[in-house]
């Protein structure tokens, strides 16, 4: 680095940049987002973990998915919150490190948890006498903590990589976080190897892991039409539309963002897109599995008990 170049320590997060009084609208909009999808989540972790009716497999997967997605939640929006209320919307730059690999680690968890959802659906459905041996608990486990093993792992790369380059300014982020395409621009030096790795380590996490999702599908797809009975097919799809619906949420969203070129969006609808993957689709997600019929028994006997005390 010249001696005319400094480290910057701190960065400015724009966020939307919209009238003051629009601010207040979007704190309140945003927080009660946030606090929909905290407890959406750990409504579904608190039914799971007290109903041992839910104490299955396809169950483990989803209480995995729900602390996810509140974690990956909270990575960015708790600051975002304090951006729109404070008059100073600066972050030290460690922190806006941390955050983006936070954001990171928890996208990519989130994108190997659907896969291996989706294996857990095939393997109960295309082989459902092996299901018990072949989903043990101890082979769940191993799954689960491989799902987020691998991710911090991966978004660790992209830290280490982010740290050889020297950072002079600017010391603006168009953005509401530390999204990591917006730290590459804070970067005095060349950042095409970031960036190459970037899309590569997009294009191995989200088409990768999609084909292997289309393809257990693609399996149970046949599996179900095999099955002679209406009632067995519609409990085989019954079974699979919700993970579907949150599986084609997840990689629709992300691969909008990410894979997409960069002329086919503005800053601000990029912003709008980031907004939806981190704060909707965890929002939603409860939605949709609490809508099976094992999740709203599991919610009725709990509240059953309540009245009946």
């Amino acid at each position: 680095m010249g001696s005319n170049q400094t480290w910057i320590t701190e960065v400015i997060l724009l966020g939307f940049q919209v009238d003051p009084k629009l601010e207040v609208f979007l704190f309140a909009f945003v927080l009660l987002f946030y606090s929909l999808t905290v407890m959406g989540n750990g409504l579904i972790l608190g039914l799971i973990w007290l109903d041992p009716r839910l104490h299955t497999p396809m169950y483990f997967f989803l209480s995995n998915l729900a602390i996810v997605d509140m974690s990956h939640a909270s990575s960015i929006v708790p600051k975002m919150l304090a951006n729109l209320i404070m008059e100073t919307k600066t972050i030290s730059f460690a922190p806006c490190l941390l955050q983006t690999f936070l954001y990171l680690a928890l996208a990519v968890t989130e994108c190997m948890s659907l896969v291996v959802m989706s294996y857990d659906r095939y393997v109960a459905i295309c082989h459902p006498f092996h299901y018990s041996v072949i989903m043990s608990w101890r082979i769940c486990t191993v799954l689960a903590a491989t799902c987020w093993i691998f991710s911090f792992l991966l978004a660790l790369v992209h830290i280490i990589l982010i740290l050889r380059l020297p950072f002079c300014g600017p010391q603006k982020i168009n953005h509401f976080f530390c999204q990591i395409m917006s730290v590459f621009r804070l970067a005095c030096a060349d950042t095409r190897l970031n960036q190459i790795v970037l899309f590569a380590g997009s294009v191995f996490v989200l088409v990768g892991p999609l084909c292997l999702v289309l393809v257990s599908y693609m399996h149970i797809l046949l599996a179900i039409l095999r099955i002679q009975s209406k009632e067995g097919r519609r409990k085989a799809f019954s079974t699979c539309s919700s993970h579907l619906c949150v599986v084609g949420l997840f990689f629709g969203s992300a691969i909008v963002m990410y894979l997409a070129p960069k002329s086919s969006h503005s800053q601000e609808q990029r912003k709008i897109l980031s907004l939806f993957y981190s704060l909707f689709n965890p929002m939603l997600n409860p939605l949709i599995y609490s809508l099976r019929n094992s999740v709203k028994g599991a919610l009725g006997r709990f509240l059953g008990k309540k009245s009946s005390v």
